[in-house]
Formats: C-alpha cells, sequence, structure tokens
C-alpha cells in the first residue's frame, strides 16, 4: 500500500513527530511504502474560494502557485492519507489546515448525484496530539475530520489522539505500543 503520512507540527521532533514515526516504521514493518511530508516551512497559501478549480474534473485544479498542488498530487497517487498534527485551539494546525482547505480543489459537484472526487475509494485517518485530554478539547477536531469524509468520498480508516503530553520524552512505552495497534487498524 502506498501511503502518504502529512505531518503537520512546526517541531521535527515534537510529541507529533515522534508519535508519527512510531506509525510509520510499524507501516513501514508491514511492507508498506510510507513517504513523509513535513508541512512547516513549505509554500502553502490558503484557498481564496475562487472556485477556478472547479473547472477542472481530472487532476487537482487549484490556480495558485505554492507547493499545495504538488502535495494534492500525492494524495491523489496515495492508497491511504495520515494527517498528523498537535492540537491547536480544538483543530489542526496551520499547516495541516492550509493542505486541508486546499483538497476542495479535489471534488466537484457536492450534494449532487453526480459529486466525483479524485481521492474517491482512498482511506484516510489522523493522528493528533495536545497537551490536554480529550474531554472538552479534541472532540471537535476529530468531528471535523470525520466529516471531510463524505465529499471526498474516502473510507474513515481511523484516529489516535494522545492527549497530556508534554515532552516525547515522557510519552510511556504504552503510547509507543498503541503505534502498532493503529498501524495495523488504518492499514486494512
Amino acid at each position: 500500500m502506498n501511503i502518504l503520512t502529512l505531518l503537520g507540527s512546526a517541531r521535527k521532533k515534537g510529541n507529533t513527530a515522534t508519535a508519527l514515526g512510531w506509525v510509520e516504521d510499524a507501516l513501514t514493518g508491514m511492507g508498506h511504502d510510507v513517504t513523509r511530508v513535513y508541512l512547516h516551512g513549505r509554500h502553502l497559501n490558503g484557498c481564496m474560494g475562487c472556485n477556478q478549480c472547479k473547472q477542472v474534473l481530472d487532476a487537482p485544479g487549484c490556480v495558485q502557485q505554492d507547493d499545495v498542488p504538488e502535495i494534492l498530487a500525492q494524495m491523489v497517487a496515495a492508497d491511504l492519507i495520515l494527517y498528523a498534527s498537535p492540537l491547536y485551539f480544538w483543530g489542526a494546525s496551520a499547516q495541516l489546515k492550509a493542505v486541508i482547505d486546499r483538497t476542495y480543489s479535489l471534488y466537484t459537484r457536492y450534494h449532487e448525484t453526480d459529486h466525483a472526487s479524485l481521492l474517491e475509494g482512498r482511506r484516510q485517518a489522523v493522528l493528533m496530539t495536545g497537551a490536554s485530554g480529550w474531554d472538552n478539547n479534541a472532540e471537535g477536531a476529530f468531528t471535523a475530520f470525520k466529516r471531510m469524509q463524505k465529499p471526498h468520498k474516502t473510507h474513515y480508516a481511523g484516529e489516535w489522539f494522545i492527549g497530556n503530553c508534554t515532552t516525547p520524552s515522557a510519552m510511556t512505552p504504552a503510547i509507543k505500543n498503541k503505534a502498532l495497534d493503529f498501524a495495523r487498524q488504518i492499514s486494512v
């Protein structure tokens, strides 16, 4: 399976990157091809809402000249897309959110009978870390992610929230062991 991971954390060795690395190692160990895109430092503009992308039906049709069209093409080529981000203000990081917003260019005619998506049939999963727990904190981000599956016409492969994170060194071996279970879940 061709797996694309999108790391939305600014810290290359932070909590999210560490947990994502464990999942990527498990997926690679299972025989999958894994490619990580580190979003911080990439040129990622927000969606302009211009709808020019809706004029192109067979490719990502975004007119902006930044790094997002290349990332969108990688998403279209993947069997599984794993979004990874620290939880910032009850949602994904700005870097990951910019890419998610630009996935608007990957589907057409949403809510119509001929709704089409370049991601149709793919699997999508999300991994988030946060300084606090789940309640009154993380559930909204995961609800939004689940809702994204309908316009994308994708399958929700799974989610993993690691709460009460302080530093990567403070994450327990039990958390690391859950990475293998998560990898198995999302790659089925």
